[in-house]
């Protein structure tokens, strides 16, 4: 056993097994016309989202510039391209109730993005990064990790930059009117 910090990896490999227990259990539910299903599956989607939202904008700010500039672009940008494509599908998520026809199709969706993106950043650009950065530079980069995470926005917004510097500028604005969102509205809560 190690004494060592969780760093960048260990972190996002953490979301990455968070964001999946809460899909096994939106499987459970899925077909269910319960009102309790459908509140427990706005519940669960509602957290998913706060989550993935969260972990993607850490990635992009911190991990992704990192992985650019000292591993491999093209793995970098098509980790970018993924989370693109998620973010619009939790926002078509975000329009829907659970009683719509489309929700369990756009969850769904969700989830293969998602699968996808996490099992290809654990097959390659996570064993990249161990071997190219030093123990140092990944617990660094999981500390600025954890950070961006505090501050991020909790709901999607696609045509927001991702890309410095407005990333950096309205990221944090945007968590901040984000979270003040959804204390009002309970959102990410058991009500």
């Amino acid at each position: 056993m190690t004494d060592r910090s969780p760093d960048v990896i260990d972190i996002l490999t953490h979301d990455h097994r968070e964001v999946e227990q809460m899909f096994a259990e939106l499987e459970t539910l899925m077909g269910s016309d319960s009102a309790e299903s459908r509140t427990r599956r706005r519940d669960l989607t509602e957290q998913v989202t706060i989550e993935l939202i969260r972990h993607s904008v850490a990635e992009e700010a911190e991990v992704y510039p990192a992985v650019k500039k000292k591993v491999s672009e093209t793995e970098a940008e098509q980790a970018k391209h993924e989370h693109a494509e998620a973010e619009e599908t939790m926002k078509r998520l975000e329009r829907l109730q659970p009683d719509d026809p489309r929700f369990e199709g756009e969850l769904m969706t969700l989830m293969q993005e998602i699968r996808t993106h996490v099992a290809e950043e654990e097959r390659v650009m996570f064993p990249h990064m161990r071997n190219i950065f030093t123990p140092a530079e990944l617990a660094e980069l999981g500390q600025r990790v954890e950070r961006i995470k505090r501050i991020a926005p909790t709901r999607p917004h696609p045509a927001a930059p991702d890309t410095p510097p407005g990333d950096k500028i309205l990221g944090p604005v945007t968590g901040l009117l984000d979270r003040m969102r959804d204390a009002v509205t309970h959102r990410g809560t058991d009500r």
